[in-house]
């Protein structure tokens, strides 16, 4: 049996794999279209990323396909009806990147909210901007609203509440009578209200046709003037012309993204000298120790599967 892996994976979980498979492992051949196409011709497992598009012309060109090993959580870049379609197995690697996710968002939150960490430019060149950086602010005694109460949302409310903030959360998913808000300690609430109340708001949620642009002119509205919006969840949840006008208009405190619309960023995009704006090219969820997690768990899972098949 084969094995197709496209993008960036831990050595050691590479190694496992090519111990019992014939296993191709090229971190760039996501960026080689035509190559690749060619390369899953008699693959039975393909191993992806974010970046890696298992679509139509993927599936057309593996028809020996049995599982995909998505190296994160999210789907949106695999066409799910199709492999359903075809019986091809779709194994995501559920939890193993979470802890990374939560110490990002408030490793984030914090940074924006004290606002002072842009200063050593400044510091090394002999000024002393002590006054303007002396208004900070801390993150204990703050109201965090998460938006997706999943595992990587209420990891997140834990942490958040171990800093001393209160956490609020909305999840369409989760009822308001669920035990799982009374368990976490983390209070349910409406998305507007959410947003209304909310000192620092996080995104957790996939990107789907209900919530493509939700964060949109008017839900940033809602939010406080000096609120900070954090998304490592998904790009096009966030109306990012709507997010860089509210920043450049004072209309919000900060905010970070770590997902775009389109990524790469392209130079000189609507997000362009907004300022107290924190950006990062998708790695909330990538540590070394998360890398580790994450693709330990594809590869045992994908290999289990493949002898399941043999």
């Amino acid at each position: 049996m084969k094995i197709l892996i496209s993008e960036f994976m831990d050595e050691a979980a590479v190694a496992s794999l090519q111990a019992g498979f014939e296993t191709r492992y090229d971190a760039t051949l996501v960026d080689r279209h035509a190559e690749m196409l060619a390369a899953l011709k008699d693959v039975d497992a393909l191993i992806v990323r974010n970046r890696t598009r298992v679509d139509a012309e993927v599936l057309v060109a593996a028809p020996q396909l049995k599982v995909v090993g998505r190296l994160g959580v999210g789907l949106d870049n695999i066409d799910l009806p199709g492999c359903q379609a075809r019986n091809i197995e779709v194994i995501p690697a559920t939890g193993a990147n979470a802890l990374a996710v939560a110490e990002y968002v408030l490793a984030t939150a914090m940074m924006l909210l004290r606002g002072s960490y842009a200063s050593s430019e400044a510091v090394a060149a002999g000024l002393w901007p002590r006054g303007p950086l002396s208004n900070g602010r801390e993150i204990g005694g703050k109201v965090l609203g998460i938006i997706g109460f999943g595992g990587i949302g209420r990891l997140t409310a834990q942490l958040a509440r171990g800093l001393g903030m209160t956490v609020v959360a909305t999840d369409p998913m989760v009822a308001g009578g669920a035990a799982v808000w009374r368990e976490t300690g983390v209070s349910c609430r409406t998305l507007d209200q959410l947003l209304a109340e909310s000192d620092v708001v996080s995104l957790h949620i996939p990107l789907t046709p209900e919530t493509q642009n939700s964060i949109n002119a008017a839900r940033l509205a809602l939010m406080k003037p000096n609120a900070v919006l954090i998304n490592s969840a998904r790009g096009g949840v966030v109306d990012e012309a709507a997010l860089a006008w509210a920043l450049k208009a004072g209309k919000l405190g900060g905010a970070a993204l770590d997902v775009f619309d389109a990524e790469p960023l392209k130079a000189g995009s609507v997000l362009a000298d907004c300022p107290n704006l924190i950006l990062t090219p998708h790695i909330a969820g990538i540590t070394a120790e998360s890398n580790t997690r994450v693709s330990s768990m594809i590869a045992e899972r994908v290999a289990a599967y493949l002898a399941s098949t043999r």
